[in-house]
């Protein structure tokens, strides 16, 4: 995280969309996984 913590002290709310992105996509991977 300390990369994205670096780049949200630069770009805000780009940085953090992209976390929420990925995050998202890992949910959703896993979630497949199990089903």
């Amino acid at each position: 995280m300390g990369y994205g913590a670096g780049v949200a002290g630069v770009g805000g709310y780009n940085s953090a969309a992209a976390i929420l992105v990925l995050f998202i996509l890992l949910v959703i991977i896993s979630s497949a996984f199990v089903i």
